[in-house]
């Protein structure tokens, strides 16, 4: 798939909170700023937060269920680590609207490793740079029992940091940040290596070829792609085995099983997906009244079509499905989203994020339900009959970034 980027002049600052949330958004899935410019629209009031119900199982994932990303074996869910700066000092936050100080972070990280977590996602663009820090910093200590990844594949002006061009994969270029993540995340090697999004100024086996060298340095163990095209897939496999791709994927956006997932399969890749609970959508704790509004950096759905009023009291039809079977299989609805994308093939492992220790315990949880064939077979029947309004990310996102559209039905 051909995919196209656009810089920004370093330097460029927004000019308003709207625009400050089309620089949040942009950097959260990889594009120039300017493309959200025509999606965002304000919001009147802030999501719903509360409490799940008492969590299934013991949030405590056993060693007998992991799982196989490529030969990388890992706990079979993993935990997203995605914050920026928050605006209290030493704190930092989701794009969610939620904020936690930087210790806390860190005691959220070690309780999953304690809790049988043993795959830990970032990126550098995360933050930027925020995020491996915090990883780096959490992960002293227990570095040999568990697995990072992380993402490269854009340019940063480092005197200033929120300010960030286009995509940039250049092999000199990737082995260059390459250091830098191994400094903030204190460590000799990175056990899984992603391209954050396909560099259209970059042939993807020149891409493979940079990664193949830091293998062979052992700087990186295994290498991935993020949001790639089907032919870049079996391009890049064909230059060294891919041990995972990183998609959205959820009950919310099913586009993956299209093609990606048979493609995994045919080929033995893992499959890894962000926002396993559609940007919280599944958690059960929004409503059709909800409404989301710009925060800086904090909140990311401002931007979503599928979060917009009408379409958000449209597709609470499918928060009606998960909350049914969150009743019948005596579990919380989260926990149901993450159960269900368990089901679907044992190469999948969700990197579900969270602030709170609570949610992280009930993430866990999911690992314990479990569906008969028939049960699935009704449950998947039963998503498929919801039929989702609005596309997943804002329109001049999907084109200008290749990142393709929700099929209309």
């Amino acid at each position: 798939m051909t995919q196209n980027g656009e810089n920004i002049p370093h330097g460029h600052k927004p000019a308003n909170p709207q625009r400050r949330q089309l620089l949040a958004t942009a950097a959260a899935i990889g594009v120039a700023p300017w493309l959200l410019s025509a999606c965002t629209a304000p919001s009147a009031s802030t999501a719903n937060t509360a409490a799940p119900a008492q969590p299934a199982g013991t949030g405590i994932l056993p060693t007998s269920q992991r799982r196989k990303l490529g030969a990388l074996e890992v706990s079979s869910i993993g935990l997203g680590c995605q914050w920026v700066p928050a605006a209290v000092e030493g704190s930092v936050s989701d794009r969610y609207g939620s904020t936690i100080d930087r210790k806390t972070a860190i005691n959220l990280i070690r309780t999953a490793v304690d809790s049988g977590v043993t795959l830990f996602d970032t990126a550098e663009a995360y933050g930027p740079y925020l995020s491996e820090e915090v990883v780096g910093e959490a992960l002293q200590g227990v570095r040999d029992q568990v697995v990072i990844e992380t993402k490269y594949g854009f340019s940063f002006d480092p005197k200033i940091a929120a300010a960030r061009g286009g995509r940039d994969s250049r092999p000199e270029h990737i082995k260059q940040v390459v250091e830098g993540m191994l400094k903030r995340l204190r460590t000799d090697r990175i056990d899984l290596l992603y391209q954050h999004r396909v560099d259209p100024q970059v042939p993807i086996e020149d891409v493979a070829g940079a990664i193949k060298d830091l293998i062979a340095e052992g700087k990186v163990l295994n290498y991935g792609l993020s949001e790639p095209g089907i032919q870049t897939i079996r391009r890049a496999h064909a230059e060294h085995p891919l041990a995972a791709i990183q998609n959205e994927y959820s009950m919310l956006w099913r586009g993956p099983e299209a093609e990606v997932l048979p493609v995994c399969e045919e080929l033995g890749i893992g499959f890894v997906p962000w926002s396993p609970m559609g940007m919280g959508f599944l958690s059960g704790t929004i409503t059709a009244e909800t409404r989301f509004v710009p925060d800086g950096d904090r909140e990311f759905r401002v931007a979503v079509p599928r979060f917009a009023p009408d379409n958000l009291r449209a597709n609470m039809a499918l928060v009606d499905v998960v909350k049914d079977w969150a009743q019948r299989k005596n579990a919380t609805p989260a926990q149901i989203a993450l159960a269900w994308l368990l089901a679907q093939k044992p190469f999948i492992v969700p990197i579900p994020g969270t602030t709170k220790i609570a949610h992280l315990k009930e993430n866990l949880g999911a690992a314990a339900i479990t569906f008969t064939g028939d049960e699935l077979r009704e449950l998947n029947a039963a998503v498929a009959a919801v039929h989702i309004q609005g596309d997943r990310l804002p329109a001049g996102v999907l084109q200008m970034s290749g990142i393709e559209a929700p099929p209309k039905r």
